[in-house]
């Protein structure tokens, strides 16, 4: 992937997701009656509207939910949108960074764990490009682990833009209160973030550095179906505590 320009934190770019295609993730958890449904996918904020309820239809009818299901769908599906759309427009602190990224998942019988650095100025990222080559070196079989990589990833990043448009706001104000003054303290957000030129130069966007191979080495691990019953046991406890 070749890196865009460095972009000076002095000259902020519109918020939108730091990668190649500006894809919003979107996770659903919805139960109505004892059904629950659970997914994860990525959509365009730039597809129209009416979309979201063709999808929500097609959905429940393509796996046998109650009806009462496409308005929940629907409605939870444009909520986040309109989070993501609430962005649009605000200034987004960018600069030569780049950020930890942590992957724990489980998808069916695969359990996924890896920690890698992502560049957070380059532009023409592919978390899909990077999902789909992991699944191959590693030899993922199962077709649903990739697209699940790829949303953790995204999901990881968009926090970050919205990060770095608080920073840039805070900055703003820095700035306004204290004119003249020669350092201006670094928000919590900007400050997780490390100095690309410094430790890596700009010639790629996902990194490992190589002391810490063996520390982070990816993990895959196919779980027996037993495990499987045992998780997702825990893990529905745990939703319902929540709730």
């Amino acid at each position: 992937m070749k890196p865009l320009p460095s972009t000076s934190s002095k000259n902020p770019v519109k918020f939108r997701m730091p990668t190649a295609d500006n894809l919003v993730p979107i996770r659903l958890d919805i139960e109505i009656d004892g059904h629950r449904f659970k997914d994860a996918f990525t959509w365009n904020p730039s597809d129209p509207d009416s979309e979201v309820v063709v999808f929500a239809k097609r959905t429940v009818k393509d796996l046998k939910l109650p009806p009462a299901f496409i308005t929940q769908i629907a409605q939870s599906i444009q909520s986040q949108l309109a989070e993501f759309r609430s962005f649009e427009g605000q200034d987004m602190q960018t600069g030569e960074k780049i950020v930890p990224i942590k992957l724990d998942l489980r998808v069916n019988h695969t359990l996924i764990k890896d920690q890698f650095l992502w560049d957070l100025n380059n532009f023409e990222s592919d978390p899909e490009e990077f999902a789909r080559t992991f699944c191959k070196d590693l030899g993922v079989e199962d077709p649903e682990v990739g697209p699940a990589i790829a949303v953790a990833i995204r999901e990881q990043l968009y926090e970050i833009a919205i990060q770095s448009v608080t920073s840039a706001r805070e900055t703003r104000i820095s700035k306004k209160g204290r004119r003249g003054a020669e350092h201006i303290p670094a928000s919590k957000a900007s400050g997780t973030a490390l100095d690309l030129m410094k430790l890596f130069g700009n010639k790629s966007s996902i990194i490992r550095k190589r002391r810490e191979w063996d520390v982070y080495e990816p993990i895959v691990d196919i779980l027996s179906n037993e495990e499987v019953d045992v998780l997702e046991a825990r893990e529905d406890r745990n939703a319902r505590r929540i709730d």
